[in-house]
């Protein structure tokens, strides 16, 4: 069985999302059913068709989370002592040498990366070839647009 690494923030996100679906969600679908169905005929009930979709749906999502959840490593990198090094977990400041763009993102998992939030998963081009790395370091990655020179700056365990 394959460990995936997960933030703690990033599996507390998931737990509040699973809470959710199993006591809030699941229980009004069950509802939404049981009304649908004291209308009459299954077959062409629209009601019960969307209900049924729904509830294919959120048990679907509830597995997905509780797989997610069983085969995840949680790191928790505010408990490390910050040796200066890019680690999962990690916030990282970088500087584009060539344009002089200063940019921050934090090395996160698959399942928690969002770009717009700048989190980036440990599996990208830029995470890849900053892990390992220190302040101070030089490193040239490959992006789409061709093999980009950026400065490490900081290293945050935040």
């Amino acid at each position: 069985m394959n460990q995936y690494p997960m933030t703690a923030k990033g599996a507390e996100m998931l737990r509040e999302e699973l809470n959710e679906l199993k006591s809030v969600k699941r229980p009004q679908i069950i509802q939404s059913i049981a009304e649908a169905r004291e209308h009459g005929d299954l077959k062409e009930n629209a009601e019960y068709h969307a209900a049924r979709e729904q509830q294919s749906f959120c048990e679907g999502r509830i597995q997905d989370i509780e797989g997610k959840l069983s085969n995840a490593q949680i790191i928790d990198v505010t408990k490390m002592t910050n040796n200066g090094k890019v680690i999962f977990g990690a916030t990282v400041t970088i500087l584009n040498i060539e344009s002089d763009e200063e940019t921050t993102y934090r090395i996160v998992g698959d399942d928690e990366a969002d770009i717009k939030n700048n989190m980036i998963s440990v599996n990208s081009p830029i995470a890849r070839g900053l892990i390992g790395k220190e302040v101070d370091d030089v490193v040239n990655i490959q992006t789409p647009a061709g093999t980009v020179e950026f400065e490490i700056s900081e290293v945050e365990y935040i």
